[in-house]
Protein backbone atom coordinates (compact mmCIF):
# COMPACT_ATOMS: atom_id res chain seq x y z
CA UNK A 1 0.00 0.00 0.00
CA UNK A 2 1.17 3.55 -0.87
CA UNK A 3 0.61 6.16 1.19
CA UNK A 4 0.68 9.96 0.32
CA UNK A 5 1.24 13.21 2.54
CA UNK A 6 0.81 16.58 0.58
CA UNK A 7 2.17 19.92 2.27
CA UNK A 8 3.05 23.67 1.32
CA UNK A 9 -0.57 24.41 0.58
CA UNK A 10 -1.00 28.20 1.93
CA UNK A 11 -2.69 31.56 1.29
CA UNK A 12 -0.71 33.70 -1.30
CA UNK A 13 -0.92 37.12 -3.28
CA UNK A 14 -1.34 36.90 -7.17
CA UNK A 15 2.24 36.68 -8.67
CA UNK A 16 3.51 34.72 -5.79
CA UNK A 17 5.01 31.39 -5.22
CA UNK A 18 4.39 28.29 -3.50
CA UNK A 19 6.59 24.79 -3.29
CA UNK A 20 4.15 21.80 -2.42
CA UNK A 21 5.89 18.74 -1.45
CA UNK A 22 4.60 15.05 -1.53
CA UNK A 23 6.08 12.40 0.71
CA UNK A 24 5.10 9.17 0.11
CA UNK A 25 5.87 5.48 1.99
CA UNK A 26 5.15 2.10 1.46
CA UNK A 27 6.83 0.90 -1.79
CA UNK A 28 9.90 1.38 -3.81
CA UNK A 29 9.27 4.82 -4.82
CA UNK A 30 11.47 5.12 -8.09
CA UNK A 31 9.15 2.47 -9.55
CA UNK A 32 6.18 4.98 -9.27
CA UNK A 33 5.11 8.00 -11.74
CA UNK A 34 4.09 10.80 -10.25
CA UNK A 35 1.34 13.48 -10.36
CA UNK A 36 -0.31 16.41 -9.08
CA UNK A 37 -3.86 17.49 -9.73
CA UNK A 38 -5.77 20.10 -8.52
CA UNK A 39 -9.98 20.86 -7.35
CA UNK A 40 -11.23 23.98 -7.15
CA UNK A 41 -14.51 24.39 -5.35
CA UNK A 42 -17.51 23.13 -7.64
CA UNK A 43 -15.37 22.38 -10.53
CA UNK A 44 -13.65 18.74 -11.74
CA UNK A 45 -9.98 17.68 -10.57
CA UNK A 46 -8.00 18.30 -13.43
CA UNK A 47 -4.64 17.60 -14.36
CA UNK A 48 -1.70 19.72 -13.59
CA UNK A 49 1.48 17.73 -14.18
CA UNK A 50 3.59 14.52 -13.95
CA UNK A 51 6.59 13.40 -13.75
CA UNK A 52 8.29 9.54 -14.29
CA UNK A 53 10.12 7.40 -12.43
CA UNK A 54 13.51 8.94 -14.00
CA UNK A 55 12.70 12.64 -13.64
CA UNK A 56 12.74 13.00 -17.65
CA UNK A 57 10.07 14.15 -19.80
CA UNK A 58 7.53 15.77 -17.19
CA UNK A 59 4.13 16.73 -18.41
CA UNK A 60 2.23 19.63 -17.50
CA UNK A 61 -1.01 20.98 -18.56
CA UNK A 62 -1.38 23.94 -20.64
CA UNK A 63 -2.98 26.49 -17.63
CA UNK A 64 0.47 25.87 -15.44
CA UNK A 65 3.02 25.31 -18.56
CA UNK A 66 6.00 28.12 -17.84
CA UNK A 67 4.58 28.85 -14.52
CA UNK A 68 5.23 25.55 -12.64
CA UNK A 69 7.68 23.16 -12.24
CA UNK A 70 7.76 19.04 -10.94
CA UNK A 71 10.11 17.58 -9.34
CA UNK A 72 11.08 14.24 -7.53
CA UNK A 73 13.84 13.75 -5.35
CA UNK A 74 14.11 9.56 -5.45
CA UNK A 75 16.75 9.38 -2.48
CA UNK A 76 14.36 11.27 0.01
CA UNK A 77 10.84 9.86 -1.74
CA UNK A 78 9.52 13.29 -2.45
CA UNK A 79 7.97 14.52 -5.18
CA UNK A 80 7.44 18.72 -5.32
CA UNK A 81 5.64 21.38 -7.36
CA UNK A 82 7.43 24.76 -7.73
CA UNK A 83 4.32 26.94 -8.48
CA UNK A 84 4.87 30.84 -9.62
CA UNK A 85 3.30 33.55 -11.08
CA UNK A 86 0.59 32.29 -9.25
CA UNK A 87 -3.23 33.23 -10.16
CA UNK A 88 -6.28 33.12 -8.19
CA UNK A 89 -7.66 30.65 -10.87
CA UNK A 90 -4.87 28.66 -9.08
CA UNK A 91 -6.61 28.39 -6.34
CA UNK A 92 -7.92 24.68 -5.66
CA UNK A 93 -6.87 21.95 -3.42
CA UNK A 94 -3.78 20.20 -4.82
CA UNK A 95 -3.31 16.41 -4.66
CA UNK A 96 -0.46 13.75 -5.05
CA UNK A 97 -1.07 11.02 -6.69
CA UNK A 98 1.39 7.72 -7.89
CA UNK A 99 0.54 5.12 -10.26
CA UNK A 100 2.64 2.01 -11.59
CA UNK A 101 5.07 2.76 -14.33
CA UNK A 102 8.15 4.67 -15.73
CA UNK A 103 6.52 7.01 -17.58
CA UNK A 104 4.77 10.38 -16.88
CA UNK A 105 0.93 10.04 -17.31
CA UNK A 106 -2.29 12.22 -17.19
CA UNK A 107 -4.38 9.50 -16.21
CA UNK A 108 -4.73 6.18 -14.54
CA UNK A 109 -3.61 6.93 -10.94
CA UNK A 110 -3.66 4.43 -8.28
CA UNK A 111 -3.22 6.44 -4.81
CA UNK A 112 -3.98 9.59 -4.02
CA UNK A 113 -3.06 12.03 -1.21
CA UNK A 114 -5.60 13.61 0.86
CA UNK A 115 -4.86 17.09 -0.58
CA UNK A 116 -3.11 20.70 0.64
CA UNK A 117 -5.37 23.79 0.05
CA UNK A 118 -4.06 26.60 -2.02
CA UNK A 119 -5.48 30.39 -2.16
CA UNK A 120 -4.41 32.71 -3.99
CA UNK A 121 -6.04 36.25 -3.78
CA UNK A 122 -5.96 38.65 -6.10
Amino acid sequence: QVQLVESGGGLVQAGGSLRLSCARSGSIFSMWAMGWFRQASGKEREFVAAIGWSGSSPLYADSVKGRFTIARDNAKNTVYLQMSSLKPEDTAVYYCAARFGASASSIDYQYWGQGTQVTVSS
